[in-house]
């Protein structure tokens, strides 16, 4: 049982490591994007640059969420344990759900503006 929470623990810290890649990474291409197209015929403006790298760290807080849920699964069940691992994620939701409002400009479960055509 022991091993297996070693591999656990391991997993845990790779899905760690790709929630800050992702962030890392999709910012870092929104940026260079951002600098290349900034002269160009259709140049990207601040706004979609802004909408760009809020999406790399709204998908980088989901998958450190994830990562952090399995971590708790290799520790031992206690009160503190759950208690912090509740603390994180209810952070991380804030900061996602306030990031989505921030993009989309309303809430995840309002329903999307009808258009008649």
């Amino acid at each position: 049982m022991e091993n297996v929470k070693i591999y656990i623990d391991y997993v845990a810290t790779i899905i760690e490591a790709i929630g800050v890649l992702t962030i890392f990474l999709g910012s870092i291409y929104s940026i260079g994007k951002f600098i290349l197209l900034i002269k160009s015929k259709e140049p990207i403006s601040y706004v979609e640059l802004r909408q760009a790298v809020g999406k790399s760290i709204l998908l980088g807080l989901e998958i450190l969420i994830a990562a952090d849920i399995i971590a708790t699964v290799v520790t031992e069940p206690s009160l503190k344990s759950v208690s912090i691992l509740g603390l994180i994620v209810i952070i991380r939701t804030f900061l996602s759900l306030s990031l989505q409002v921030e993009l989309e400009g309303k809430f995840p479960w309002q329903k999307k503006d009808k258009i008649n055509v």
